[in-house]
């Protein structure tokens, strides 16, 4: 009995168990979350890459189970379809518009090699502008007077301007390379996709439990319908339009192509730049020829407003300001990557917030019911 009081004397005070106990798992605590920034610090190259590519295969999903049951089961071989298939639409536009733009630069190269080249003279309806008019009058004569000595005189704005442009140039290539690795590591994912959704829900569950799977699947619903119907129809739209610009041989077709591109993802449209085109074309063109250019155009300007409700009708609402601003804060912050990246990101966090928020307004009610998570499957 002497011997069990003066152990119990010896040992430690529950008080000192306690902190000891809190001491050893801040420890723990400390050491996960410093290999955690590590580790984080280890992928943040290749970050926005990885979670694009993650947002392809949400987006693609539907098409590569569809197509692999249609080809016998081989999600190997559907996965080489999609990523083939994504890299055509995606490299032609490009090529496209790189082709127009080479074809532009080495003729006005040409131009100024040779020693007729001259700029018009200003037409005389900008002297009746208010303001500027006649100082913009001025300087256009005067520099179409003398080039060489309005370049030797513009010499440092000029070189700094090229030197923005080729920066820019520049980074749209990284872009485009990021963009297609992207597509190929998609294609990866979605041959993983059964364990990869596992791995998702188990960790929303150990997250959030049963609301945190249900935030899981409100994500994987808005990357598919924001996809289709931001992403997709951009897409569509821009198709049309390159297709009508090339067939009608509109000038650049290439760059005004991709600033339709541009537009259409802004949630702008395409009119911004087909309007002022059917408008030169009645100018420019026969009557006839005007107004094929009219009866195709027209129909391209305004699909979007047909397709778009259709499909981003299933339960998401995310309003017009949270993708125009997505997109603008996604390509000013990662550039081309993130002109895809923005719009989808930020739908995805609006639409969480809002089940978050308010949940028995939100999507996140509507999920409660037993009929939700077959529907967002089925998206």
């Amino acid at each position: 009995m002497e011997q069990q009081t003066s152990g119990t004397a010896i040992g430690a005070s529950p008080a000192q168990i306690s902190v000891e106990a809190r001491v050893s798992d801040l420890v723990r605590i400390g050491i996960i979350g410093l290999f955690a920034y590590w580790s984080l610090q280890l992928i943040a190259p290749f970050a926005l890459i990885v979670i694009w590519s993650a947002i392809l295969a949400v987006a693609l999903f539907p098409l590569f189970n569809g197509l692999s049951k249609l080809l016998g089961d081989r999600p190997v071989l559907s996965a080489t379809v999609i990523v083939i298939a994504c890299l055509v639409l995606i490299i032609a536009p490009l090529a496209l518009v790189a082709v127009n733009f080479a074809d532009a630069t080495q003729a006005l190269v040409a131009q100024l090699k040779s020693d007729n080249f001259t700029l018009p003279a200003a037409p005389e309806a900008i002297r009746g502008w208010p303001v500027v008019g006649e100082r913009l009058y001025a300087g256009w004569n005067q520099v179409a007077g003398n080039l060489a000595e309005a370049i030797m005189k513009f010499q440092a704005p000029l070189r700094e301007v090229m030197g923005v442009i080729l920066a820019k140039l520049a980074s749209i290539g990284g872009g485009v390379l990021s963009f297609v690795a992207s597509i190929i590591l998609s294609g990866i994912f979605l041959t993983m996709s059964p364990r990869l959704a596992a791995t998702i829900q188990v960790l929303a569950g150990r997250i959030g439990g049963e609301r945190g799977v249900g935030f899981a699947r409100l994500a994987g619903s808005t990357v598919r319908n924001v996809s289709r119907g931001v992403i997709g129809v951009a897409l569509l739209q821009t198709l049309l339009c390159g297709l009508c610009f090339a067939f009608f041989d509109i000038p650049a077709r290439g760059a005004l192509t991709f600033l339709v591109f541009m537009l259409c993802l802004m949630q702008l449209g395409p009119g911004l730049v087909l309007i002022p085109a059917i408008v030169w074309a009645w100018f420019s063109w026969p009557t006839s020829i005007a107004f094929a250019f009219t009866v195709v155009a027209i129909p391209i300007t305004v699909v979007d407003n047909v397709l778009k409700p259709i499909l981003m009708s299933r339960g998401l609402s995310t309003p017009m300001p949270v993708i125009l601003i997505g997109v603008i804060g996604g390509t000013l912050s990662h550039g081309l990557l993130g002109l895809f990246l923005g719009p989808i990101v930020l739908s995805v966090f609006y639409e969480l917030l809002r089940a978050w928020a308010w949940p028995s307004e939100g999507p996140d009610a509507a999920m409660s019911s037993p009929t939700v998570p077959e529907r967002a499957k089925a998206d």
